[in-house]
């Protein structure tokens, strides 16, 4: 069966808050679905009280993207999480992995431990069985889970709602393609997209991640890049579900008006 568009945004606030006020009053009349929020120590307020605002100001969905399992404990994630779905009634999404790149020595600048990849990935999965027993019978807070390695993967299977495939610049179209499709096969899950750059315009909260470079994009071919025309964007994000079967794409906030046509033309369809 294929499953309708939806289009999230991630918009950190970089900006006086009246202004990401604004931005997210736009967002949401734009028909978009979902409003993100990095979640990033020291750089911008916390995930959940950020949310919590976009939240009470319109009815979008809200969700962290994503979660860095090691910053906290995996029973304060869970709590976390949960009460952000009962305070929004249910329009909250819990997107975690393992942490972005360079994540170790974000830890040791908190003066936290570094933990290895496998334990990273313990923590999530200790995190997700929490919040299952927090929401109990009557309640599902949705998981969107970052991936990339076999495990990551299996235990995504497993325990996730909706997918996303850390793509690299390296990655063959072909590889990130099979990987997602293998996902989808295994159980049926929501496919999301990051899209980071649009035309040359990189997402700010990727600004200081590799793998981001335009042209380099463009010409690998590249899944973590989208045109600026509105036309051939909706084109491309079209060939995406059709070959692959990605449903929900993710950009950032300074790329929101640009793509607003493109979410007027396929949300929903």
């Amino acid at each position: 069966m294929t499953r309708p568009f939806r289009f999230g945004v991630v918009a950190p606030v970089l900006t006086d808050l009246p202004t990401w006020r604004d931005r997210v009053r736009r967002i949401a009349d734009s028909g978009y679905s979902t409003l993100l929020m990095p979640d990033v120590p020291q750089w911008q307020p916390a995930p959940a009280p950020t949310l919590a605002i976009a939240a009470a100001h319109t009815d979008l969905r809200v969700g962290t993207w994503v979660y860095a399992s090691p910053l906290r404990p995996a029973w304060s994630t869970a709590w976390e999480a949960h009460s952000m779905s009962v305070l929004t009634e249910g329009r909250f999404e819990m997107g975690i992995g393992t942490g972005r790149p360079g994540i170790e020595d974000e830890l040791r600048e908190l003066g936290m431990p570094v933990a290895p990849p496998r334990e990273r990935l313990a923590q999530v999965r200790e995190t997700v069985a929490r919040l299952r027993d927090l929401d109990g019978p009557d309640a599902h807070t949705p998981v969107v889970m970052t991936v990339r390695g076999p495990h990551a993967r299996a235990l995504a299977v497993e325990v996730a709602d909706t997918v996303t495939v850390a793509v690299h610049s390296g990655d063959t179209r072909a590889d990130v393609a099979r990987t997602a499709r293998d996902l989808s096969a295994a159980r049926d899950i929501e496919l999301a997209l990051h899209v980071p750059v649009v035309g040359d315009d990189i997402a700010p909260f990727m600004a200081s991640v590799r793998d981001t470079d335009p042209e380099a994009l463009r010409k690998a071919d590249s899944l973590a890049i989208l045109p600026d025309d509105p036309g051939a964007a909706a084109e491309e994000i079209q060939r995406r579900r059709e070959e692959i079967g990605y449903s929900y794409f993710v950009f950032g906030a300074d790329s929101a008006e640009a793509l607003a046509p493109v979410v007027a033309e396929l949300a929903g369809q």
